[in-house]
Order: C-alpha cells, then structure tokens, then sequence
C-alpha cells in the first residue's frame, strides 16, 4: 500500500529550514519520500496492540500544547486497518491534553515500548466514539531507538480508574517540580505547525543522562540537543510556533508534570552551554504546569541504561 510519489517535499518549511542549516537537505528529502507514510504498515500495526502505554500531544482551545501519557491494558491500541488508530480511552478531565481531543482536532502520537526501545510516530485527526476514538493517520514513520532507557511495566492499579489524587497547578516550576525534571533522565515533547490551513502535531521522546535538563533559575528549562535521525520535527516546529508543551514522567510513583508554555532555539555559537555530545540547544519557558499524583497507572523499573544516553555528558562538564 505505497502512496504515490510526492512532487513538493515532505518536509514543511520549519524542517527544511534546519536541515538547510545543517547541510542534510538534500539526503533528507530522500529519506523523507521514503519512510513518511500516509498509513501504518504491517509491523506497526501489530505493534501497537502490544503496548500498555501511549504518549498523546492535543491543542486546546487557546492553541496551548499539552503532551501527555495514557496507559491501558495491552490492546486498548489497535489499527483495524492501515489508515487509522483506535484508541480505547475514556475522557479524563483532570488531563489538560484532553481538551484538545474533540472530535475533528489534530493530534500528535508515539508508540514506544520502554522494553525494546520500539517507537513509532504519527500524526492525524480524531474521530470519536463511544469507547474512545480513532486518529485517522495522515503522517507515519517509526523512529531509531537512541537515548531510550529500558523499562519494565507493571500495572499499579486499574487502567480503567481514575487517579484519586486531584491535579496541583501553577505558573512555574515549584521545588516538587524542580526536583522531578532535574532527576529525570527521560520527557517527551509536543510541538505543532500550521501548514496550508492543515495542522500537524507532533509528540517525541528526549532521553540523555539523570538530570540532561538544566532547570535555569529564572525558570527555562534548558534542553541539548543530541545527534538523532536529522528529521528536525521538534526543531522544525519550533522555528515556525514557539508554543510548545513537555510531560516528565516520575516512572516509580506514576506522577506526571505537564507543562505548556514557549521554546525557543539557541544559536549554535551559544558559548554558555556545554553538554559532551549536544549538537544545540534548545530552552522552553514554562506558563502552566499541572502535576497529577499516581496520573499514570503503570511503574516502571530500569534495567538498562541507554548506551547512547551514558556517552552523552552532563552539565557538570
């Protein structure tokens, strides 16, 4: 089920721009044309029933970006066919992302198995239903398994029930959530462009050493940018919107720390940071953050480091 050859780039401009900058234009075009797909293939397909978890990023109704993480048992994910994704999800009001998954809206997905390091993006437009709804795929394409740590899931709880605990707001960064994104080794990002009157929203995983985020003292967050596929979605994004939006899980506790606010990116001559193995940087600022408690019903035990993620430096030097 191969899509027709595609006469303007797959890249929008906010892409293009960055792999300009950095010379990779040219091979990426390539690349692009034959690995973003307008369906999921065969092997995706099959891997999404075998995940427990889901990382979802929506827009609401101010154009705010909210990542988020949503658990069920193995199977609440499945394609019935390759043009869409059925997600078997209740609404969660306590959940920001969720005011942007109406039907009709553009959302951004991440398959990824923290056991084998598996992942697949998409994008497309929700579809609701009785039980949930679907995302009608308009952008397909797996990932590579950098900077991912391995992680074994148990569920702590019903999938199915809510968490009793009630979501603590706030402008910035209080201590609790300090601590939280400084001993993170693992977020993940939602980014969006507005492209020709269509929407394209984004959801990916950033992974380094414990604590690769620096939390400035004047709030922004500041993130390296490590070597990768060179798509530059995140990046591409940003340089078009600055709205963006990160989720930091706390893997032991199930807490999630959600945030939306603006990024920004750093010149590369930028002599103030220094991070062995970022290629740039990039900082985001914080203007609402929502914590909820025990959010996310599975934990998560790490067996293995990323290699790639121990190769990388810290901010210490």
């Amino acid at each position: 089920m191969d899509s027709p050859p595609l006469l303007r780039s797959p890249w929008h401009e906010g892409e293009l721009a960055l792999q300009r900058r950095y010379g990779v234009e040219t091979r990426m075009d390539e690349v692009g044309r034959r690995v973003l797909r307008d369906h999921l293939i065969d092997q995706h397909r099959e891997f999404y029933p075998l995940l427990p978890m889901v990382v979802v990023a929506a827009v609401d109704g101010e154009g705010h970006v909210w990542p988020t993480v949503r658990a069920g048992h193995p199977g609440f994910l499945r394609a019935p066919d390759a043009r869409r994704l059925t997600l078997e999800l209740a609404r969660d009001p306590a959940d920001p992302a969720d005011a942007g998954m109406d039907d009709g809206a553009a959302i951004g997905l991440l398959g990824i198995d923290l056991r084998t390091r598996r992942r697949n993006r998409l994008n497309g437009t929700v579809h609701r239903n009785e039980g949930g709804f679907d995302v009608v795929v308009e952008q397909s394409f797996g990932n590579c398994p950098k900077y991912i740590q391995l992680r074994e899931p148990r569920f702590a709880r019903d999938p199915a029930l809510p968490s009793a605990a009630r979501p603590v707001t706030s402008a910035g960064l209080d201590m609790t959530a300090r601590r939280l994104v400084q001993e993170a080794d693992t977020f993940f990002v939602g980014t969006y462009a507005d492209i020709g009157g269509r929407r394209q929203v984004d959801v990916s995983h950033r992974g380094g050493r414990k604590g690769f985020v620096r939390v400035g003292d004047d709030g922004w967050l500041t993130i390296p940018d490590f070597a990768g596929n060179r798509f530059f979605n995140t990046l591409g994004n940003i340089a078009v919107n600055p709205r963006a939006g990160l989720v930091f899980t706390d893997f032991s506790t199930g807490t999630l720390l959600q945030m939306t606010g603006e990024a920004e990116l750093l010149p590369d001559d930028r002599a103030d940071v220094s991070v062995a193995g970022a290629e740039r940087y990039w900082r985001f600022r914080p203007k609402r953050v929502v914590r909820r408690d025990d959010a996310l019903p599975l934990r998560y035990e790490l067996t293995e480091w990323s290699p790639f993620a121990l190769a990388t430096g810290d901010w210490a030097g």
